[in-house]
């Protein structure tokens, strides 16, 4: 299991919202890239990144700065937010980014999905955030009635190999994972070619340790991070310690 740290922006900052909500906003930094640079020397490989003004937006807004990150780093990144059309998807591909996350455009325009997965392949990944286990859009400011897990399915057999899913309720909370959700989508994909990456409510060593006993490619942490609850550093270690006893 992969940790990939996480990156929030809004005008330019590193911030976490709480569950969701633009009216509860923390700033931690105001410079993202050396934030990236920070996680990078702690040991991660993976960087998530979600241009939240471009979620609300319905476009990409911080694109100056992704390209930086991806410029300045060594990281993989892989970056989410207001991604509705095939230009948007190319044009964050053309700033340096491994991976893009679709969220309100794979539930609503599967037309431009199935273009996306027939160019990009699985360098596409479908974000599935969810409130009391129903799917949210437009930057989780709209709940849909789509289930999570029955969305995931569909989609799964349409191409789509790799989902993250984010139990918004926990999300920015520092309660844990929603382990019962994660279980219930696990079960969703069980059988299929995809796998499940899974963020919201990530706090301590303990949390990812639960996290390893599940068939999980990787967790997104951040808040968790940035009040210093969860050293990198140590986390990355435990958990290639934890693969290396497992392959013995």
């Amino acid at each position: 299991m992969i940790i990939l740290p996480a990156i929030d922006l809004i005008d330019g900052r590193c911030v976490r919202l709480y569950q969701g909500d633009y009216a509860q906003v923390t700033t931690y930094a105001s410079d993202p890239v050396m934030v990236a640079r920070r996680w990078q020397e702690a040991g991660a490989s993976w960087l998530h990144v979600v241009d939240l003004d471009g979620a609300k937006a319905g476009c990409p807004v911080n694109d100056a700065l992704i390209a930086r990150i991806c410029l300045k780093t060594g990281l993989r990144v892989e970056v989410g937010g207001g991604l509705r059309t095939v230009e948007h998807i190319e044009r964050v591909f053309d700033l340096g980014a491994e991976r893009v996350i679709l969220g309100t455009a794979a539930l609503l325009d599967r037309e431009m999905l199935s273009h996306a997965l027939q160019r990009w392949g699985e360098h596409i990944v479908v974000g599935l955030d969810a409130r009391d286990g129903l799917v949210a859009m437009s930057g989780w400011r709209e709940i849909s009635r789509v289930q999570a897990g029955d969305l995931a399915r569909e989609l799964s057999a349409t191409g789509v190999r790799r989902f993250i899913y984010t139990d918004i309720a926990r999300d920015g909370t520092m309660q844990g994972p929603n382990l019962a959700t994660l279980r219930a989508m696990l079960d969703a994909l069980r059988g299929s070619d995809s796998s499940l990456i899974a963020s919201g409510g990530i706090s301590s060593l303990a949390d990812l340790q639960q996290l390893a006993t599940l068939e999980i490619e990787g967790a997104i942490t951040g808040k968790a991070l940035y009040t210093g609850a969860l050293d990198l550093a140590e986390a990355v270690r435990l958990l290639e310690q934890g693969e290396r006893e497992n392959g013995e």
